[in-house]
C-alpha cells in the first residue's frame, strides 16, 4: 500500500513535469524562504505495527528553484522533533529524538497554486531523551539509537503568492536502532514564507 502511494506520487510528478507546457513566467526563478509547522512522529516495525505518536515541530529554510513554469527543485534544511511513545498497562516508554533533516523535493505544479512533491531526505540526530521502558518495546540497556536516518517524502500543498501551505509524510528507511526493523514515520503540516 505505502509503496504504491510512493510510486504513484512519483509517476504523477514526472508525468506532470514532462507533459505540461512551460513558459518563462516562473522559469529560472529562485525563491528563498523560511518554514515551520507541526510534526506527528511515530515508529513502525516490519509487520506494520505502529507506536503511539510524539507531537513536535519543525523549522528551517528552503530554496525553491523553478526549472520551468510547472516544475521546481526545493532543497531544505530543517530542525525536526521526532520520536515515539509506547503505552502499556503499567508504563510508558518515550523516545524524543531531534534531527537536522535535509530533504530535496521535486515539485510539480498541477495548477498555478496547487503542487505535489516527492523526494529523498537524510537526517542527522542532534539530541536524544529516553524515559522508562515497556514489555512491548524491549531495548537493551546499552543500545543507542542510530545517529543517521534517511527516507522518502511525499506531499502536497498550495503556494499562494509568497506563502506556501502544505502536508508532507516522511517514510523513514533507516533503522531507528541498530539491527532492528523500526522505521521513523512523520506526518508534517507546514507553512512557508518566501523572503
Amino acid at each position: 500500500m505505502i509503496k504504491n502511494i510512493i510510486i504513484s506520487s512519483v509517476l504523477v510528478l514526472f508525468a506532470t513535469t514532462f507533459t505540461v507546457a512551460q513558459n518563462t513566467e516562473r522559469n529560472n526563478t529562485l525563491n528563498i524562504g523560511i518554514k515551520g509547522g507541526y510534526n506527528l512522529a511515530s515508529v513502525t516495525d516490519e509487520d506494520g505495527n505502529e507506536t503511539d505518536s510524539r507531537s513536535g515541530f519543525q523549522a528551517g529554510f528552503y530554496a525553491e528553484n523553478f526549472i520551468g513554469e510547472h516544475f521546481s527543485i526545493q532543497p531544505e534544511v530543517l530542525f525536526s522533533q521526532q520520536g515515539f511513545k509506547v503505552e502499556s498497562n503499567n508504563s510508558t516508554y518515550t523516545l524524543k529524538r531531534d534531527y537536522i533533516n535535509v530533504p530535496i523535493m521535486l515539485k510539480g505544479y498541477l495548477a498555478d497554486s496547487f503542487f505535489i512533491e516527492a523526494g529523498p531526505q537524510i537526517g542527522i540526530a542532534v539530541s536524544k531523551e529516553e524515559s522508562l521502558e515497556t514489555s512491548w518495546f524491549n531495548i537493551e540497556e546499552d543500545s543507542e539509537p542510530e545517529a543517521f536516518d534517511w527516507g522518502i517524502n511525499v506531499g502536497t500543498g498550495l503556494k499562494l503568492n509568497a506563502t506556501t501551505i502544505g502536508v508532507r509524510y516522511n517514510f523513514g528507511m533507516g533503522d531507528v536502532y541498530e539491527d532492528t526493523d523500526f522505521k521513523n514515520r512523520v506526518l508534517q503540516v507546514y507553512v512557508g514564507l518566501d523572503f
